[in-house]
């Protein structure tokens, strides 16, 4: 994992504006809009932040959402949840655990086995293609 920045301007200066406004400000991506909300790309998306591994793509699915949706992080200890109360909703907010980045949200409307829905920002994952994928999307930093 890449090591965390100390400092606001450490974090700008690593993250593209979009990126930055995402994850240390916990902004939104407009639906249907990120990178990865219809890809279909095998591998393993990262944080975008810290690099720190969050989602196998097997476990993602169209949800309709026009976000990419997980049924399961690849650990529970690769994410922190806390209670998100903004824009007059009640929800319950991820974070890497490792950065303390914004995600997005989980919530209880998901597919079996788990029932839960990881509704991700695109900004906030970086996508390590399998070995015989393609391209790494790292250019998308």
């Amino acid at each position: 994992m890449d090591p965390v920045p100390e400092t606001d301007a450490e974090w700008r200066e690593r993250l593209s504006p979009e990126q930055y406004r995402i994850t240390r400000q916990c902004g939104t991506e407009p639906a249907f809009t990120g990178i990865y909300h219809d890809c279909k790309t095998p591998g393993l998306y990262r944080c975008v932040c810290c690099a720190a591994p969050l989602f196998a793509s097997t476990t993602k699915y169209d949800s309709g959402s026009g976000w990419p949706s997980f049924w399961t992080p690849v650990s529970e200890a690769a994410l922190t949840r806390r209670e998100d109360a903004s824009h007059g909703m009640r929800r319950i907010e991820v974070r890497c655990a490792h950065c303390d980045a914004h995600l997005g949200h989980v919530f209880p409307d998901g597919p079996t086995p788990t029932g839960l829905r990881y509704c991700i920002n695109s900004a906030a994952l970086d996508l390590e293609p399998e070995a015989d994928g393609p391209l790494n999307n790292s250019s998308a930093r």
